[in-house]
């Protein structure tokens, strides 16, 4: 048995708890229930120490023992350690104590919290020998697959739908996969790409990798304990499509300290969705795991998954740890956008004008507590959805090139203010 192997137990079925080996398999094959993959905690807790963490270079494979490869990356991206900004502006504008922004806007290759999953369904992909890898995508896993799946050599299939921003199209195609277009929601590519899936052998990342795929989110947590002093935060917000990186997140921090890395978690987790497309957030606000699928209508887009594969299990999250949800509507999103960039300095696409605006709303409706730590998600850069600021930024002051035009502005600049 390899080193790392002695590392992970398998798979095991997140409903009836049949195990299964490490295998390109995500539905149990008796109750069709999801499988995630565990761990032998025992063994990982005598190697992973904080020093041997803290002497490993600034990536997501520090925490390597806690993903699921069985040898060292292969062709992988070394992505990840994006930074945890103490945002004391935005904090002393909504009145609240400490405030923090896990910023995944940098560092990654292609500007989101995607790179994280995918660079480990990438690296399992080619352990398990596959040549062509695809997915289901809103838009930034379709920059990321696009990416990661060229440096390393794959053959790509990339499945969006029709109607993603153009920004977001060209974001896929300058890295030439085979984009393929869909018209229909995203529900809809998912289902078509489960098809593929069941007649091709390619790796779909978040299909038959997804277990593995989906243990690349838990990175974002390890980094917010570390990058806090190794604690947990007494509160985070979470925006939420599937209902995965939720679920994981708050994984990360329950592993942090079943190994001792950490000796308490105590942390509230609370979802953050659009109105437009909230089944996750309905539910948690009528206090029930029933998720009712629904028809996407949002600028969110990347959030805009109507039957979310893991809205289950997130709000059974939210009931575990005394959380809450929140839903907010396309105008709030855009003046949170907006918010977050000039006291910040922080541009976040969408998803992350989703995630402000419910904390705005969480902390206004008594759900987080002004005097607690609050670490806030923002998931992805601004650049890419730049066409749902059109018509609502401030318009630019236009002059001729001469010093006497440029101090009239000058003067109606400082009467406005």
């Amino acid at each position: 048995m390899s080193k790392k192997k002695k590392f992970i137990r398998g798979l095991k079925c997140r409903e009836c708890g049949r195990e299964y080996s490490i295998d390109p398999v995500y539905v149990c094959e008796f109750c069709f229930g999801p499988l995630e993959v565990v761990y032998n905690y025992d063994e990982i807790g005598k190697v992973l120490t904080k020093e041997t963490i803290l002497s490993r270079p600034r990536n997501l494979w520090r925490y390597k023992e806690l993903l699921p490869l069985e040898k060292e990356p292969e062709g992988a991206y070394f992505t990840g350690y994006t930074p945890l900004m103490k945002a004391d502006n935005l904090a002393e504008i909504l009145g609240v104590k400490e405030l923090y922004i896990k910023d995944d806007t940098v560092t990654h290759p292609t500007l989101s919290f995607k790179d994280r999953v995918v660079a480990v369904a990438l690296a399992k992909a080619k352990e398990f020998g596959f040549e062509t890898v695809s997915c289901a995508s809103t838009g930034n896993l379709a920059h990321s697959v696009s990416a990661q799946g060229a440096r390393a050599g794959f053959e790509r299939f990339i499945f969006i739908p029709a109607s993603l921003e153009h920004s977001k199209i060209v974001a896929s195609l300058v890295y030439e996969p085979n984009l393929i277009a869909v018209d229909g929601n995203y529900d809809e590519v998912n289902r078509l790409c489960s098809e593929v899936a069941n007649k091709y052998r390619w790796a779909f990342v978040n299909i038959n990798i997804r277990p593995f795929y989906a243990e690349g989110s838990k990175t974002q947590g390890y980094e917010i304990v570390e990058q806090l002093g190794w604690r947990a935060p007494d509160n985070v917000v979470v925006p939420c499509a599937s209902g995965s990186l939720m679920t994981k997140i708050w994984k990360s921090f329950r592993e942090m300290k079943e190994i001792g890395l950490i000796d308490q978690v105590n942390t509230k987790v609370f979802a953050a969705q659009a109105t437009g497309c909230s089944p996750i957030v309905t539910a948690i606000k009528r206090g029930i795991d029933v998720i009712k699928p629904v028809k996407p209508d949002t600028i969110a887009k990347s959030l805009a998954i109507g039957n979310p594969a893991d809205g289950f299990y997130a709000t059974q999250v939210i009931e575990e740890t005394k959380g809450f949800g929140e839903d907010v509507s396309d105008r709030e999103i855009v003046n949170a956008i907006k918010l977050l960039a000039r006291t910040e300095g922080v541009f976040a696409e969408t998803a992350g004008g989703v995630t402000l605006a419910s904390t705005i709303k969480l902390i206004n409706g008594g759900h987080i507590k002004k005097d607690s730590l609050t670490v806030m998600c923002i998931t992805g850069n601004g650049l890419k959805t730049q066409e749902a600021l059109v018509g609502h930024t401030v318009e630019p002051h236009y002059i001729k090139p001469n010093l006497a035009a440029f101090e009239e502005v000058l003067k109606k600049i400082k009467q406005d203010t």
